[in-house]
């Protein structure tokens, strides 16, 4: 191990951090794989549960922004709650991202084997066997790049985004153009309004909405590796989640316009696929496939990010085994921890596939990511609210600094618990043993340093 190495700084760029938290969200992945289930849970509402919801994560943002000013880390939550609660909180913060990462793989590699055997074994798309050995696939090759360097990583990134936002591009044109004619579902400004909602009605459409959101703060992880780590990251994930809102407005909105609430069931989590196919014709939803492919591809990526960078600062703090802080000599990545993750990701996909359907596999996962996302996103903004609580009444520094950060982790729990009830036994099991399970590596590895403090030197 390379004790005085760190990861590779003044890596990143504005424009590479704002494409990595927009790619980390997955634009095109998180409307296919989303849409139908928020849109079934709040119906035309949606927009306005989706509007609500990214004005709570902009609270989280804002958490992220000032928490990392105070302390750029690849750790993120982990570092600032154990910096404002204590070692033991900023433990489970860190160890909820990096559960939902692993479950992360089998939600977003069984789309992205799915997209792939559509286009050239559509027979094939349907066989769960056929679809893990291709998501096992697409995860090694993800690997491969991620541990090569955080260059190459990036330049990857940029490449797939901006193949994705030109396809999407054309679509929302064109919908916009044609859907509004003859219209499935009649516009209607109350789309967009909160008063509209019941409290049970927002509760129940709120941690789908939230789901839409997740990874944006991939860009923290990386401030470690990103020129002018104190502000480019912040910038960076402020503009990747304007850019977020507006363009999950503006796609669940021509859903709305374009599909009836039949054909939104009917073709589930290929609903893109079903607006190209719409306006343009066949060729055209395989070009809106290929937006998805790419979209799950880089969203993966970012996960493996965020996952090993996380692992590496616990294991470079000692809050898990050192092995996980090593970088390699050439690359400066943290090969082990990306080596593990990809172990990790193979093993799940193996044993989804035993699983009755695809359909059950995604819905647990998603449900389950919910629940752990609201976990950690809500401590670190209670934890920057309590950091910063000496400006509660500092005008606006007071909004962005704590009373945004802790309405909208107090909101997060909120959702997480209400939700609980709902869940069956395997998305509980997922969801909040995945985060309770936390305790076995943290109590070994007390036990393992106690061990090494007591015993004699050389």
């Amino acid at each position: 191990m390379r004790e005085s190495a760190g990861l590779q700084a003044n890596s990143l760029g504005m424009t590479e951090a704002v494409v990595m938290g927009v790619a980390g969200t997955a634009p095109a992945y998180s409307i296919e794989i989303t849409t139908s289930t928020i849109i079934a849970t709040a119906g035309v509402l949606s927009p306005a549960s989706v509007l609500v919801c990214g004005l709570i994560m902009f609270g989280i943002a804002f958490a992220f922004i000032q928490m990392n000013r105070a302390l750029p880390s690849a750790g993120t939550a982990y570092a600032w709650v154990a910096m404002a609660f204590g070692r033991t909180l900023g433990f489970f913060a860190g160890w909820a991202l990096l559960v939902l990462c692993c479950v992360f793989m089998v939600s977003a590699m069984i789309p992205a084997a799915n997209a792939t055997l559509l286009v050239f074994a559509p027979a094939l798309m349907n066989d769960v066997h056929w679809v893990t050995l291709i998501a096992a696939l697409w995860l090694t090759a993800v690997s491969a790049v991620v541990v090569k360097g955080i260059k190459l990583t990036s330049y990857v990134q940029v490449g797939l985004t901006l193949i994705e936002a030109v396809i999407l591009l054309a679509i929302i044109v064109a919908a916009f153009a044609v859907f509004t004619k003859a219209p499935a579902h009649p516009f209607s400004w109350r789309w967009f309004s909160p008063l509209e909602f019941s409290p049970k009605l927002f509760a129940n459409g709120a941690l789908v909405a939230i789901f839409f959101y997740y990874g944006w703060d991939v860009t923290l992880n990386l401030s470690e590796e990103t020129r002018d780590p104190s502000r480019t990251p912040g910038r960076a994930a402020f503009w990747a989640m304007v850019f977020l809102m507006a363009f999950f407005l503006v796609f669940i909105t021509i859903t709305l316009l374009g599909l009836s609430d039949e054909e939104i069931q009917h073709y589930n989590t290929n609903v893109i696929f079903a607006i190209a196919e719409k306006l343009f014709g066949k060729t055209w939803g395989y070009v809106a496939i290929l937006a998805v492919l790419l979209s799950t591809v880089g969203t993966v990526e970012t996960q493996m990010l965020q996952f090993t960078r996380m692992l590496f600062a616990k294991a470079r703090d000692g809050a898990l085994h050192q092995r996980y802080a090593r970088l390699h000599p050439r690359w400066q990545t943290p090969h082990v921890a990306i080596f593990f993750i990809w172990a990790a990701g193979l093993v799940l996909l193996l044993v989804s596939s035993y699983l009755p359907t695809i359909n059950v596999i995604l819905q647990d996962s998603i449900t389950a990511i919910g629940f752990q996302i609201c976990f950690y996103l809500g401590l670190t903004g209670l934890a920057c609210a309590w950091h910063y609580r000496a400006l509660a009444a500092a005008g606006w520094s007071a909004v962005t600094h704590v009373w945004w950060p802790a309405a909208s982790g107090v909101f997060l729990f909120f959702i997480a618990l209400y939700s609980v009830p709902t869940f069956d036994a395997v998305t509980n099991a997922v969801g909040m043993g995945g985060i309770v399970i936390g305790l076995v590596p943290l109590l070994l590895n007390r036990r393992r340093v106690s061990v090494d403090r007591a015993s004699p030197g050389p």
